[in-house]
């Protein structure tokens, strides 16, 4: 089992119970799943930089990349309905707390000028988005095999139902908030 599913059931759910005010587990808030995602605009050009994209996702993520396709055509965007245009990954269970735990402690402090998340990056329903500029903060991936830096989308979608309770769960996982007051 991993570290951050012993640590919810063992100190992050008598947490939430107690801020939350409620006696069912089961009404509490839990992770559902991590969706990581990359949009390669520029694999309509060059199909090498959607294999890079593909080999680096399912690299950090432990299992294969699923190729996104454009559903419309764009000319302005030279872009034609098929085309591979990203990839991503949807994590659940064991893989989904190794990926959050080496995001966690790994990955975010390796970020440069990292002053903490946007607190603000949920959706209403207790979903947050955060995005990284490069793929380079996670050890998995060797900088010196990466010819194009590339960012990506992180989606964590939880069973919260308000954006507060969203908020507590990421935060008792250790989620670096950035804090709303400014130090003086």
């Amino acid at each position: 089992m991993t570290r951050l599913l012993v640590d919810y059931r063992e100190r992050i759910v008598p947490e939430l119970k107690k801020s939350l005010g409620r006696e069912n587990v089961h009404s509490l808030p839990r992770l559902q799943k991590i969706v990581v995602s990359m949009g390669v605009g520029e694999a309509v050009q060059d199909r090498k930089r959607l294999d890079s994209a593909v080999e680096h996702l399912t690299q950090l993520s432990g299992q294969k990349a699923q190729i996104c396709r454009a559903k419309k055509s764009v000319s302005g965007f030279r872009l034609r309905e098929g085309y591979p245009i990203g990839c991503r990954v949807t994590l659940r269970g064991k893989r989904m707390y190794d990926f959050l735990d080496r995001l966690i402690t790994l990955a975010l402090p390796r970020v440069r000028d990292f002053r903490g998340c946007n607190p603000k990056g949920f959706d209403g329903s207790g979903n947050y988005n955060y995005g990284l500029s490069e793929q380079l903060v996670f050890p998995e991936i060797d900088p010196e095999t990466v010819t194009n830096t590339q960012g990506m989308n992180i989606t964590f979608v939880t069973t919260a139902q308000t954006d507060d309770e969203g908020r507590a769960l990421l935060k008792a996982f250790g989620f670096p908030f950035r804090s709303d007051t400014v130090a003086q």
